[in-house]
């Protein structure tokens, strides 16, 4: 099964693709710009360059499924927020099902689930996610949501949770949502859920084995 992993160049794609290719895993790395294809060839991972603004269908045949972590994030300033975070992944959807992907894994973020309670400068980024994320729920392409709240530099701990306490801080490392990527392409028919990442004291393997086992619904 060949995974094509779109935002591959991004701090979470980055790690992402490392930690899955020296697992075994087959990926196609997408990325901007062909000045961007080197770090990812000198480690043997196949990349395509396309522009998820332009047209980027053709990087997806071959592939059985995807993992989007492309965005713009709070950054990238209201066009960028529009065109990748929202439109962007909107676009990813439709090629996906036109390509008859099997399953689209989407790094999201916690604050989507309510726009409203973000911090002022993130509620359009969070307002966006949350198009995109209903998008993709509602379009009828299997579906793996992930939420992580806000990221961090620190090293992975692998141990995670998956429900917010208010009492407890709303971060997760990047590195810590490259490994639950990596347990997302382990656990292969997990579908159809969102799941919060909070660094925590869970083993990830743990959690989604579990959630492979429970029934199909969103985490809140």
């Amino acid at each position: 099964m060949k995974t094509l992993v779109i935002g591959a160049n991004g701090q979470i794609g980055r790690i992402f693709c490392s930690k899955a290719h020296q697992a075994g895993f087959s990926l196609r790395a997408m990325v901007r710009e062909s000045g961007q294809t080197a770090w990812f060839q000198e480690q043997g991972i196949e990349t395509v360059v396309a522009d998820i603004e332009g047209d980027f269908q053709r990087a997806l045949q071959g592939c059985d499924q995807l993992v989007f972590t492309a965005g713009a994030g709070a950054k990238g300033g209201p066009d960028k927020t529009l065109l990748v975070d929202l439109y962007g992944a909107i676009r990813t959807v439709d090629f996906a099902k036109a390509q008859g992907i099997h399953r689209m894994i989407m790094v999201s973020a916690m604050r989507s689930m309510v726009p409203q309670t973000a911090p002022e400068f993130l509620r359009p980024y969070a307002a966006a996610k949350f198009a995109a994320d209903h998008y993709l729920m509602s379009s009828g392409l299997p579906y793996l949501i992930l939420l992580p709240g806000r990221l961090t530099d620190e090293p992975a701990s692998h141990r995670i949770r998956t429900v917010r306490d208010e009492s407890l801080p709303i971060t997760i490392s990047r590195e810590n949502v490259a490994e639950c990527l990596l347990a997302a392409l382990r656990y292969d028919s997990l579908c159809n859920q969102q799941i919060i990442l909070l660094d925590g004291d869970e083993d990830i393997d743990e959690i989604f084995a579990r959630e492979i086992a429970s029934e199909p619904e969103a985490l809140t």
